[in-house]
């Protein structure tokens, strides 16, 4: 998967970054190209091996199709999630570390409707918060939208989800 100087890409567990060059270095001895990736929530540069691109799973951007898809997912119904933290951070983890927008968004979902029912530790609301910004900014990015705009639209689904869980006597807490 080529990138190009401009293209706006998705870092695993970063978020939205733009290519802004590509260059060459000589690391042990042989020469290798690198994207040089400007990470827009931290203004900082990090340098991704082309030949490495796959393996940590920079990508480009979720298409609007897909932002549909991630809609769907946050207003989905609602099932028990594992009752020990420490199992769920794990798979909650695997899935932030996915760098898949999807997966993202369920932990967004779990974690958020978890909050209701009891305080989330330091470490889940951490990873809520991280959850949010990377999927509130993926969405504002594909839209071209203001942050707190997406922010507002996520957040109303993900309410109006919490409430339909409990007005059907479910127990409102997602996948």
């Amino acid at each position: 998967m080529g990138f190009q100087v401009g293209d706006k890409i998705i870092y695993p567990n970063q978020g939205v970054g733009e290519i802004r060059g590509v260059c060459s270095r000589c690391v042990g001895g042989q020469d290798h190209n690198f994207y040089l990736v400007e990470l827009i929530s931290s203004q900082s540069t990090v340098m991704v091996p082309v030949a490495n691109v796959n393996n940590v799973g920079m990508r480009k951007l979720c298409s609007e199709a897909q932002v549909k898809s991630l809609f769907e997912i946050l207003a989905s119904d609602c099932t028990e999630p594992d009752p020990d933290w420490k199992t769920r951070y794990k798979i909650n983890l695997e899935k932030m570390n996915s760098g898949e927008v999807c997966e993202v968004a369920r932990v967004l979902k779990n974690l958020f409707l978890l909050s209701f029912r009891k305080s989330l530790s330091f470490r889940e609301k951490k990873m809520f918060d991280r959850a949010r910004q990377l999927v509130v900014s993926e969405i504002a990015t594909v839209r071209r939208q203001e942050f707190d705009e997406a922010l507002e639209q996520v957040e109303e689904i993900l309410t109006v989800s919490y409430r339909q869980a409990g007005s059907n006597g479910a127990s409102p807490v997602a996948d």
